[in-house]
């Protein structure tokens, strides 16, 4: 097997994730995020056409009507549509703009569904979707530190801090809204993303204890690359699918699709160079992994 020198090239890593995180923080801090009708409340109205809805005939009635910012999106097929329409209009206007598209369409158009969603539930959504990712960040936090040890922890956490802020500055650079949806996809990132870690630090476990004379970033250069044909197919195959739901799946999902696509990339260049750059930056050695002496044995009968 051909040992590649990862580590070798871990201070262009570093530079290239700092200058990720600065831009991402930055755009955060400035234009922030395009919060979606989920988080900022709103009205959304489902309705259901007799025959194929032209959505940009639709789009533009609304515009021409004085709608400004509302969303509209195929919802399933071709004749049902999803209208979302930014705080700051009721009900009635929900029933206004039915019979607005009922004036200029030929043919039946069904209200089939219309929710409120007041501001006050959208600070209630946002406020327990940041202490949701918190709490899973801390959970496996927990988890690392007491399967492995305290600096593959903070390792991982570095890891997962890195995939989740360039992954919540891409969606505030593209200006693509943030609803439940990505934020759901944002959590499978995390979970994701720690796996993928796991694995690296797994064999990183092993090989310290079996490479008694290699040093940590030998051992670390090895394990990566034993591990990199798993995590290339892993991911590949998880692309693979995701890009056909970014294409095929319509609008509702295509947020969702796009999340996962940044963090699963952002994720895989992580683990091999966030997580165990930062565990090296550490000061791991085989002492911190060497399993423990039993009373009575001899040193020599534990070495291979």
């Amino acid at each position: 097997m051909k040992v590649i020198n990862f580590m070798g090239q871990r201070k262009l890593a570093v530079l290239f994730s700092g200058l990720l995180l600065l831009v991402s923080i930055f755009s955060l801090a400035t234009k922030q995020l395009n919060w979606g009708l989920d988080f900022t409340g709103g009205t959304l109205v489902e309705i259901h056409y007799s025959a194929t809805a032209d959505l940009n005939a639709i789009r533009s009635t609304l515009e021409t009507q004085g709608y400004a910012g509302s969303s509209v999106m195929s919802f399933g097929s071709d004749q049902d549509v999803l209208i979302r329409l930014p705080q700051g209009y009721s009900d009635a206007e929900g029933t206004a703009l039915l019979s607005l598209l009922q004036e200029t369409f030929v043919g039946d158009v069904e209200l089939r569904r219309m929710e409120f969603v007041g501001p006050q539930v959208g600070d209630e959504l946002r406020e327990q979707g940041g202490l949701a990712m918190l709490l899973a960040i801390g959970l496996v936090t927990l988890y690392v530190a007491f399967r492995f040890q305290l600096k593959f922890a903070l390792g991982a956490v570095a890891a997962l801090l890195h995939d989740v802020i360039i992954t919540l500055g891409f969606f505030s650079l593209t200006g693509m809204e943030f609803n439940l949806t990505v934020l759901a996809a944002i959590l499978a990132v995390v979970g994701y993303s720690i796996n993928d870690t796991i694995v690296v630090f797994d064999r990183i476990r092993e090989n310290f204890r079996k490479l008694r004379r290699a040093g940590p970033v030998e051992v670390v250069d090895i394990s990566i690359s034993e591990t990199l044909a798993r995590t290339l197919v892993t991911s590949g195959t998880t692309l693979m699918v995701v890009l056909a739901l970014a294409i095929f799946g319509g609008e509702m999902i295509f947020g969702f699709a796009v999340a996962l696509i940044v963090g699963i990339l952002i994720g895989t260049y992580s683990s091999i160079y966030v997580a165990s750059a930062w565990t090296l930056m550490m000061g791991v050695t085989k002492e911190d992994l060497m399993l423990p002496i039993k009373e009575g044995a001899e040193q020599d009968d534990l070495t291979p």
